[in-house]
């Protein structure tokens, strides 16, 4: 029976990446808290290989997006936010008041499941779409103000609210 650590190793030989500690526990990590900062991972990474250095995690957060391994996202206003799921058109939805990511399904076919009316030349593979709201959590606090702030503030300031 193989491993998580052994289908990873592979996967990193696969790429052409030499298989390292970190580039082992950053996987590792990411595997149980999808949608992770790089200051997520420095201190899941830490926890389980000891002493690593912050530029460490950053370098291999580059390598590992520049192989298809991890795919890096940011939603406006918030820092960059890294998950294992990769080769598919996925969305994203973002909590306006705690951060909170989850994964959304694309809505229509294939990738691109958007289509833009003028490419301008461009061969267009991948549509990035965010969707903002508020989770049930945030939903529920009866400070929620079911019209937000405009734009996707990435605050805990509600319109309304101090």
């Amino acid at each position: 029976m193989t491993t998580a650590s052994t289908d990873d190793s592979t996967l990193l030989r696969e790429r052409g990446l030499r298989v390292t500690g970190v580039r082992l526990g950053v996987l590792r990590a990411l595997d149980g808290h999808q949608h992770s900062t790089a200051d997520d991972l420095v201190r899941a990474v830490r926890a389980d290989l000891g002493t690593v250095s912050v530029q460490a995690v950053y370098d291999c957060l580059h390598a590992l997006t520049a192989a298809g391994l991890l795919r890096r996202m940011e939603p406006a206003g918030h820092p960059a936010r890294y998950e294992r799921r990769v080769g598919d058109n996925h969305h994203h939805v973002v909590c306006r008041g705690c951060g909170a990511v989850a994964d959304v399904d694309c809505t229509v076919g294939a990738a691109p499941c958007l289509t833009p009316r003028d490419t301008h030349g461009f061969t267009v593979d991948l549509a990035e779409v965010t969707f903002w709201g508020l989770c049930p959590t945030c939903a529920s606090e009866p400070t929620a103000d079911p019209v937000p702030a405009a734009g996707p503030s990435g605050t805990t300031h509600r319109v309304g609210t101090p």
